[in-house]
């Protein structure tokens, strides 16, 4: 390791985020998702709820009215997410802020998914704002899937108020943290043969005073999980094609560019699959495969990314599904083989660009997923290695790649085996590869005593790792 030079990680030309628990399933920790996928996210999606004006509030309100007779997932008071516990009153000390820090430390952003009564006052948006300014950048969800009319918010206040609710929100939380980017996510267009968009009129400011607009669109869904079946005679869930569904979310791209008087902005599906509930388990991988290769196929430069609706789930909405014996442990579906091959693919995978040769020390930056500064050690193999290791002797919180498989190092673990890297891509001749380091923050959040630390985080390199390349297995003693 004689020479290191600098890297910049940027841009997927469409990124891949990951939604990690919800109503329909418990946040799994990101070492377990990152050693089962083998890279990490653009973003994980965490979805919460904030009702503080409700009398059961902060507790998730299926728990408080546990023994109640419901009879679909949104009949409670108001969502049944998991309580956001900052805000007005109230503190950065658990949900959502722990799994935050965890998703951070790993290397990627923060989307947050909140409904919010719109009957709270400004005051508590601008704690929310505070509560999110150490985080970076971070994606903001506010009242998602707006123009329905299942969740709380939709049956406390029209469209209008809503929409309006939106901007005020939008307006109130960037003030007090620059570095959230705002979503919104309504319907979008649902119908080709349709002109506009479901509740435009309603929403055309908000989709104008937007960052990034996006639909949530499934190529099937049991929407009555877990109370209905989809068996024949049902009414709660639907199926539709990959074309279908890639074409509406096409044209709601391009009705929301018209009514931002032609200027476009990035584009996301929020939350996408197709449901194993009603698909079966092969079909929904085969799905998955034919939108994205068609996501490929055209160039489709007008999605930004999309979000896997998600890691765990109880239904068969995820890549693994929940043990029903154990909520600790996922069942591997068939649609996680072709999810994690799609996610290794190159229009989805982030660029790096090498740069000038480094001395050390050297600044390591970290602004988001898309835009942090590492370093790049070239490294030599003259045959397959037997053993690959790094050794530290540092507190430096890393995230490594090699041979396109990404590992993390956390402060306390002194020794990160990298022979993964190598069983799903052997070398069979020697090689040359180059060794990528990141630091993203420890502790998950940003110093933002800093002049730029509400974007950016900063770690100094001191010293290198030390490598250990073997060729071999260990030969035994002569004394044995």
């Amino acid at each position: 390791m004689e020479k290191i030079y600098s890297v910049h990680l940027g841009r997927a030309k469409c990124a891949l985020d990951l939604g990690d628990g919800s109503e329909r399933g418990e946040y799994v920790d990101q070492d377990y998702i990152l050693s089962r996928l083998g890279r990490p996210h653009r973003s994980i999606s965490l979805m919460y709820c904030y009702y503080p004006l409700d009398k059961e509030f902060p507790a998730r309100i299926s728990e408080a009215l546990r023994g109640s007779k419901v009879a679909f997932q949104w009949d409670y008071p108001y969502d049944d997410y998991f309580p956001y516990l900052g805000g007005l009153g109230g503190s950065t000390d658990g949900e959502p802020f722990t799994f935050m820090r965890d998703i951070r430390r790993h290397g990627q952003d923060i989307t947050l998914t909140l409904t919010i009564d719109p009957a709270v006052s400004d005051e508590h948006l601008a704690a929310i704002g505070d509560d999110l300014r150490s985080f970076g950048r971070l994606f903001l969800r506010i009242n998602h899937e707006a123009t329905g009319n299942w969740f709380a918010f939709n049956k406390r206040a029209s469209y209008q108020e809503v929409a309006d609710f939106y901007c005020r929100a939008v307006r109130i939380i960037k003030a007090h943290a620059p570095n959230v980017q705002t979503v919104l996510c309504i319907g979008g267009i649902e119908d080709q043969n349709a002109a506009e968009m479901v509740r435009e009129k309603e929403f055309a400011q908000a989709v104008r005073e937007t960052d990034i607009w996006s639909v949530d669109k499934y190529m099937a869904l049991n929407w009555g999980f877990p109370y209905e079946m989809a068996e024949d005679g049902a009414e709660s869930f639907f199926r539709s094609s990959v074309n279908e569904v890639y074409e509406l979310s096409r044209c709601s791209f391009e009705r929301f560019t018209y009514l931002n008087g032609g200027k476009p902005k990035p584009m996301v599906i929020s939350e996408f699959n197709a449901d194993g509930d009603v698909t079966g388990p092969y079909e929904q991988a085969e799905m998955l495969r034919l939108f994205c290769n068609k996501l490929t196929e055209d160039s489709a430069d007008w999605l930004t990314g999309f979000t896997l609706y998600q890691f765990r789930d109880r239904g068969r909405l995820g890549l693994e599904m929940q043990d029903p014996n154990n909520p600790n442990v996922g069942i591997e579906q068939p649609v996680f083989r072709t999810y994690r091959e799609i996610l290794h693919e190159e229009r989805f995978l982030p660029s790096m660009e090498l740069g000038n040769e480094q001395q050390l020390p050297v600044k390591l930056r970290w602004g988001s997923s898309e835009d942090a500064e590492g370093i790049a050690i070239p490294l030599h193999f003259d045959a397959p290695p037997h053993f690959c290791e790094l050794i530290f002797d540092d507190s430096s919180n890393l995230m490594i790649e090699l041979n396109g498989r990404w590992f993390y190092r956390s402060p306390q673990a002194k020794v990160i085996d990298l022979m993964p890297a190598f069983f799903e891509k052997p070398i069979k001749a020697p090689a040359d590869m180059t060794l990528k380091i990141f630091a993203p923050p420890a502790s998950g959040e940003n110093d933002i005593s800093q002049p730029d630390g509400i974007y950016n985080y900063y770690y100094i390199l001191e010293k290198l790792p030390r490598i250990l390349i073997r060729t071999s297995p260990t030969s035994p003693s002569k004394d044995r």
